[in-house]
């Protein structure tokens, strides 16, 4: 949906703040299996990867990259920063300038882990995008949500601070927004449950996202769902369920 450009005293300062969490379960039967999971993650999204999608995310808003900063961590996980600049432009007594906003950027972390009791293996990913000014990073979630295997999705978005129209009136938001499902395409919604808990008055807005269906196969590691036999299948598929339903819910039920 494209908007016409709000007409601004001075540059748009409202600070829009995305947390993105996600959340991928496996089965893996073994304790060796499980550290071969773990290890197999580590290695699929390790700082170089993730640093490679941030770019493209910071692409995607049309920000530039000032600096980059990664780190892997042993035994496990990773983390990226990247400092970005969103191009402002302010009119000065006749005159056009461009603006560096640097208090934008964009983080990710990974925190892979298991739990051998259970025979599951859990990779959540976090992911932080603050800007400034008239970017939004919600245009950004299709492809957040497809760059991961995601079971279980939160998300957080709001809007701070406020900006002017040209004729001095106070503006608290400049877009319309009623759910962050919204910024999500018809073909990823029907795929998840959805819940959304926002306070309008505080341009605080959060949705949780589950996937609806189980397919087995995609949740088993180095193993094939033919060679398990039909009540091992059922009680596998259940334990997925319960711990989405658990992680979904944000506390312990079963």
């Amino acid at each position: 949906m494209v908007q016409e450009k709000l007409k601004l005293y001075g540059f748009n300062n409202l600070t829009k703040a995305l947390s993105f969490n996600i959340y991928d379960v496996c089965y893996a039967k073994s304790a060796r299996e499980q550290r071969d999971y773990i290890a197999y993650i580590d290695k699929q999204y390790n700082s170089e990867r993730l640093t490679n999608m941030l770019t493209r995310l910071t692409d995607m808003i049309g920000a530039t990259v000032l600096h980059i900063s990664k780190q892997d961590y042993d035994p496990q996980g990773a983390s990226v920063t990247i400092l970005i600049a969103e191009g402002s432009m302010i009119p000065v007594q006749g005159e056009t300038q461009l603006a560096h906003l640097d208090k934008s950027h964009v983080t990710v972390h990974t925190y892979p882990e298991y739990h051998p009791e259970t025979c599951l293996a859990t990779f959540r990913v976090d992911i932080d995008v603050a800007t400034c000014g008239e970017i939004t990073p919600l245009s950004t979630l299709d492809y957040l949500i497809g760059s991961f295997e995601s079971d279980i999705i939160t998300m957080d978005y709001r809007v701070r601070g406020f900006t002017r129209d040209v004729n001095g009136k106070k503006l608290f938001l400049d877009h319309e927004i009623t759910s962050i499902q919204d910024y999500i395409s018809p073909e990823i919604r029907w795929q998840y449950d959805a819940v959304d808990i926002n306070v309008y008055e505080a341009n605080l807005f959060h949705t949780k996202m589950m996937k609806k269906e189980i397919n087995l196969q995609d949740y088993l590691f180095n193993t094939d769902v033919y060679e398990l036999p039909p009540h091992t299948r059922l009680e596998i598929t259940d334990s997925i369920r319960r711990e989405m339903i658990e992680i979904f819910s944000g506390r312990n039920i079963y």
